[in-house]
């Protein structure tokens, strides 16, 4: 007993090894592996199953992480995978794209007693993907089909989750979304060497295999009416996302080579999809390039500069590292892979040659007593800098993108266009229009994966709440 307690002691924290840097950076595969059985039991078997799981505590879906854990340590592949899907119903994709280290891993007792957190998130991806290899599939045959229909509008995480819960409860699903492959970013937006497509083709297999159906090609108030949906469904949720990206309003933004960060993003992975040559306009082979901000997105355009043959690729934020909202792993890796930070430099404009950008024009800033007890960022007087450019790529966040017909059919939203769900007087994630429901970004602004999962997951237990109660309501009339 004692050998197992201190397991963690004997053997560090150890993830699955990566492709060396001069190989990867020289594709769009996946820069790490899964763990093999023995490898994944084994980091298992780290955890000291602390009595207060901080680490479940942590994660948006609170998943039970020391259950699965032991699970795994033991061998039982098809009941830690099982385990893992009660909580989550993405556990392959949070496994590769979440923020561990700001979420359960973050939250380890052992990294808060440095000896290294367990690899919980590199153990729920490669469990996963084992146990899809090896044939495990969601057992539904317990469940009892209501005779329900719902229609989810958006593919993403939050339409995905809600699907999967939904089908759980034996309510039909059908999945309407206007690309022509599920996924929302996870397809789209996130590059393949963090997410890999194959691994949402196997979700949207998996799915499919549970009785979802997918409708793709299809944009709800293009091609079918939303109020065909009213009519045809019991019950719609709504995750559309949010693509609407956040502009900068930097002058010499309409310049030639000044990217928008999720348009150049989508461009590569399509092109990507449909193996094609890389385009002029993402030529960056021999280029100078700036990616303006410090989170995930920017991340990735940073890495994806690299791959596309960018010759220096340097990432400007206007804070200290410590405030980046970034993912530490992926700041690792932009730095490994060559990128250069500039830290504490605001843009103030963009300087073009002609028609061209040729600059990014900076100051540097610095937090000062805001005489409130706090402190603000302040630029230097003085400090402007021009900082050489062939391409500047604008990362600065993006916003919730609800469908433009919602005002017509009075779901209410918020002064920055969030759609507002939930309030008093509402089940969770219901809308003012009582058959909708809505989750994910379009409900919160950007935000993590996670916890768009977390949304649809519950949006789907509020939408049958609301036939049990239905239901309920009939008899009572009846009698």
């Amino acid at each position: 007993m004692s050998h197992k307690l201190f397991r963690f002691m004997d053997l560090p924290r150890q993830p699955p090894r990566y492709v060396p840097v001069a190989i990867r950076v020289l594709g769009y595969g996946e820069i790490s592996g899964d763990f093999a059985s023995t490898e994944a039991s084994a980091q298992a078997g780290r955890c000291i199953d602390c009595g207060n799981p901080y680490c479940e505590n942590a994660c948006p879906v609170h998943n039970y992480i020391p259950n699965w854990l032991k699970l795994v340590e033991e061998g039982r592949l098809f009941e830690a995978a099982t385990l893992m899907h009660e909580t989550n119903p993405l556990p392959e994709i949070c496994g590769r794209v979440c923020p561990q280290d700001r979420l359960c891993e973050g939250a380890c007792t052992l990294e808060q007693g440095d000896f290294g957190a367990v690899t919980i998130g590199s153990i729920e991806r490669s469990i996963t993907d084992e146990a899809f290899r090896q044939g495990w599939r969601p057992d539904l045959s317990h469940v009892v089909e209501s005779g329900r229909r719902v229609a989810v509008v958006g593919a993403g995480p939050a339409g995905l989750a809600c699907a999967d819960r939904l089908r759980r409860a034996g309510i039909a699903a059908d999945v309407f979304d206007r690309q022509r492959e599920i996924g929302g970013l996870l397809t789209f937006g996130i590059p393949p060497f963090k997410l890999d497509k194959s691994v949402v083709r196997t979700r949207r297999d998996v799915l499919e295999g549970m009785g979802v159906q997918f409708h793709l090609g299809v944009e709800i108030g293009r091609d079918i009416a939303f109020e065909q949906l009213l009519a045809d469904y019991d019950a719609v949720f709504i995750g559309t996302g949010a693509y609407t990206f956040v502009d900068g309003q930097l002058p010499g933004a309409e310049l030639d080579g000044v990217h928008y960060a999720l348009p150049f993003l989508i461009a590569n992975v399509d092109r990507l999809i449909d193996e094609q040559p890389v385009p002029a306009a993402l030529d960056l082979n021999g280029k100078h390039v700036v990616v303006l901000g410090g989170g995930d997105t920017g991340m990735d355009c940073n890495r994806t500069a690299i791959r596309l043959g960018a010759a220096s690729v340097t990432c400007v934020y206007r804070r200290d590292e410590m405030s980046m909202p970034g993912s530490r792993r992926e700041v690792g890796s932009s730095r490994d892979e060559g990128v250069q930070f500039l830290f504490n430099r605001q843009p103030t404009a963009l300087i073009g040659e002609g028609n061209k950008v040729c600059a990014v024009q900076v100051v540097t800033t610095e937090l000062v007593d805001d005489g409130k007890g706090g402190v603000q960022l302040r630029n230097v007087e003085g400090s402007e800098k021009e900082l050489p450019a062939d391409v500047v790529i604008q990362a600065f966040g993006f916003r919730a993108s609800p469908p433009v017909w919602c005002d017509a059919y009075g779901i209410e939203r918020d002064r920055s266009g969030r759609i507002l769900a939930g309030h008093e007087g509402r089940l969770p994630f219901q809308t003012s229009h009582p058959k909708v429901f809505a989750g994910g970004d379009n409900m919160r602004g950007a935000d993590l994966v996670v916890r768009a999962v977390y949304d649809g997951r519950e949006a789907a237990g509020s939408i049958a709440q609301m036939f049990s109660e239905l239901e309920l309501a009939e008899v009572e009339y009846a009698v």
